[in-house]
């Protein structure tokens, strides 16, 4: 009997460290299952074989999308002939909706089953990708758990899976064992940056992360700056060759944010992962011009960091565009270093979070669903 074959779309970091959590965990069951389509390298490690390379995908901003157009036009008419040519038994797409929702659709119209793992954001803009998804996908696998009754609203049939990070998260060093890897004063406070995992991020947040770090650099702090581990360490020396005290850190980011008194992040994944492990946080953002005035008219929420949007609070500063400034980020910086009341409250309402995002595991949920869409569930 011929095996059966899974098309995975995943198209940045976040969400193949998502996917492999859950891949890992099928090919235990399943070691039968072939896995093809994109995906980075930790799914590579259990079995995808990938049709373009990674990093390719990694594009953020209006803007920016619309520069490699051509080649995710090209991806999408691969994509089809491929499904045509080879038809999986199931298309499993991850996050990345502005190339994911066009892939449902080719899935769908093809007979494939369509499973979403970590819903389109439609709740904070593009609310007409709801009704996409109800027309395009067998199931929505939701990582967030106020999504679920959202879409059932709406008529699309999803169930709440668990966030991944409830799972990811591990430490493998103490406070003082980080401290001697990487040189690091114990006795003195720690401030973690975490300027981006794309070039682009990079370019645009790490100048600005710099500057407000030197308004702490002659105080009594250890400065530390997350590199990612896809990035060209080199541009990272070059911007932080004129301020000697920084620590670069190249691993164990997990430890950073538990140990830090403070981090500074741009907003995506990194600062749900810090809310988790309970570390107070700035959440920062810059795009281009052109793109942060598209995203003014498009997006309906409030709040752009995860953390304070499940907690339905402002719990967590958010500097965004022209509030993303050195002095903005030192003086709310300070503001929580130096307020005892205010930075217990912070933490107090960040072990709430944990509790949320706890309750279920994506390792055990998602297989379930997966064989459930083979026809293969016992």
């Amino acid at each position: 009997m011929k095996p059966k074959t899974i098309f995975w779309l995943v198209g940045e970091n976040s969400g193949d460290l998502h996917a492999e959590l859950v891949l890992a965990a099928l090919q235990k069951q399943r070691p039968d299952l072939i896995h093809t389509g994109i995906g980075g390298p930790r799914m590579q490690k259990h079995g995808l074989k990938p049709l373009y390379p990674f990093e390719r995908f990694a594009v953020m901003g209006f803007v920016e999308v619309l520069k490699h157009l051509p080649f995710f036009l090209r991806v999408q008419k691969d994509i089809k002939d491929n499904f045509a040519a080879n038809k999986p038994d199931l298309v499993i797409l991850v996050d990345y909706p502005g190339l994911n929702m066009r892939i449902a659709r080719l899935a769908s119209l093809q007979g494939i089953p369509v499973l979403y793992f970590i819903c389109p954001q439609f709740w904070a803009w593009k609310q007409e990708r709801v009704h996409q998804l109800r027309r395009f996908t067998s199931l929505v696998a939701c990582i967030l758990p106020f999504e679920t009754p959202l879409l059932a609203s709406h008529g699309v049939k999803s169930q709440y899976v668990g966030h991944p990070i409830a799972e990811e998260i591990k430490l493998d060093l103490d406070r003082d064992s980080f401290a001697k890897k990487y040189g690091l004063d114990p006795r003195k406070k720690w401030l973690g940056f975490f300027p981006g995992s794309r070039n682009n991020e990079i370019a645009k947040m790490l100048p600005v992360f710099l500057e407000a770090a030197k308004k702490w650099g002659n105080q009594s702090y250890e400065l530390l700056f997350s590199q990612a581990a896809n990035l060209d360490k080199s541009n990272y020396n070059r911007i932080l060759s004129g301020f000697p005290d920084s620590k670069l850190i190249t691993g164990n980011n997990y430890e950073m944010m538990r140990y830090c008194d403070l981090l500074v992040c741009t907003s995506g994944t990194v600062t749900l992962e810090s809310a988790f492990l309970g570390t107070p946080l700035l959440i920062c953002y810059k795009a281009s011009l052109i793109s942060y005035l598209i995203g003014r008219f498009f997006v309906r929420i409030n709040r752009i960091g995860l953390p304070n949007i499940i907690l339905n609070k402002d719990l967590l500063p958010e500097l965004i565009q022209h509030d993303m400034n050195p002095e903005a980020i030192f003086e709310r910086g300070n503001q929580i270093l130096c307020k005892d009341e205010l930075n217990r409250k912070i933490r107090n309402e960040l072990q709430q979070l944990q509790s949320i995002l706890s309750d279920k595991r994506s390792s055990i949920e998602m297989p379930k669903l997966i064989l459930e869409l083979l026809g293969d569930a016992d």
